[in-house]
């Protein structure tokens, strides 16, 4: 078996999340936890945000033929975070946690769901396919930087600028709703025709393209500097 790195194991990060939603969140998986019935697993939770993830996608898909779907897609995002958030939350409230397993699951999943829902929102009426695949490599890779990230400086980051995976649930729960009752319309920019959600996930797509960029920079930086440091 390949040998474990001590210093940065898993087991030993630390957890970075000061997200826009934490006082809220926070305080409502505490108590959503403090009320999960006995049979109710972190498995369990992994699996229903997992069906959350799939769900998003067939109601996107569906959007072709009812528009109504969104609301569909809007549920499965809540579907997702409740499974997705409060799996950790429990295993720590019951004392439960297994560090390893747990983080290998939770993430492999998370990047399995982030792919299917992109595709699924691909393949909507609403977005450009090509688009939906380019915000996809944003997200995994600003996810490859976190994965990576962790391991070799024992910090695991999921916020960045107040912004995490709650707050992109929101805005597209935000975004679903806005199109719903506008119908997508075509809005111009530097004298081309954009439709609306295209416009949206564009920007979106940008900040995860950004943030992957300069935090990147940033690792190096900080790392290049520590080890000089430790040589001298």
């Amino acid at each position: 078996m390949p040998k474990v790195n001590k210093e940065h194991a898993v087991e030993k990060h630390s957890r970075v999340n000061r997200i826009l939603l934490g006082p809220l969140e926070r305080p409502a998986l505490k108590w959503l936890a403090e009320r999960m019935p006995g049979w109710i697993t972190p498995d369990i939770l992994t699996a229903i945000g997992f069906f959350g993830a799939i769900l998003i996608a067939v109601s996107y898909y569906l959007t072709n033929f009812n528009p109504a779907f969104l609301w569909l897609a809007s549920f499965g995002f809540f579907i997702n975070w409740f499974g997705d958030s409060l799996d950790g939350t429990l295993a720590r409230f019951r004392k439960i946690e297994r560090p390893r397993y747990g983080f290998f699951l939770d993430h492999t999943l998370d990047s399995a769901s982030e792919t299917i829902i992109f595709i699924g929102l691909g393949l909507s009426p609403y977005v450009n396919l090509n688009l939906a695949f380019l915000a996809l490599i944003g997200y995994l890779l600003l996810s490859i930087f976190v994965f990576i990230s962790t391991y070799v400086s024992g910090e695991f980051k999921i916020s960045y600028g107040s912004f995490g995976p709650t707050e992109i649930r929101a805005v597209a729960i935000l975004a679903n709703t806005l199109i719903f009752f506008m119908g997508n319309p075509v809005v111009g920019i530097f004298g081309r025709e954009i439709a609306l959600y295209d416009l949206l996930l564009g920007i979106v797509t940008v900040a995860l393209f950004s943030i992957f960029i300069v935090s990147t920079i940033l690792r190096a930086r900080e790392l290049n500097k520590m080890e000089k440091r430790d040589q001298a």
